[in-house]
């Protein structure tokens, strides 16, 4: 089971008002509500961080052309209409 730690926060009265009922209409606490959405947002935040390091992977890399470092045409020859 994972630590947990209290912490205080300041929401606005009517904010909490409208919190409590949702996590009262969800069967849920407030607590367990918020501590969900706090995971929610870490996991996604981690997700695509790890996303951004694949592709900066990839970017230095480098892509496969298959042309074993030359290049058999010219600009002009590819833009000849």
């Amino acid at each position: 089971m994972m630590e947990t730690q209290n912490i205080t926060l300041a929401i606005p009265r009517d904010v909490l008002q409208k919190a409590r009922r949702l996590a009262v209409e969800r069967h849920t606490s407030l607590s367990s509500m918020m501590t969900q959405l706090i995971l929610d947002m870490v996991e996604q935040e981690d997700a695509y961080r790890a996303a951004c390091d694949r592709q900066l992977a990839l970017l230095e890399q480098g892509l496969n052309w298959r042309t074993q470092g030359s290049v058999a045409w010219t600009r002009e020859e590819l833009h000849e209409r």
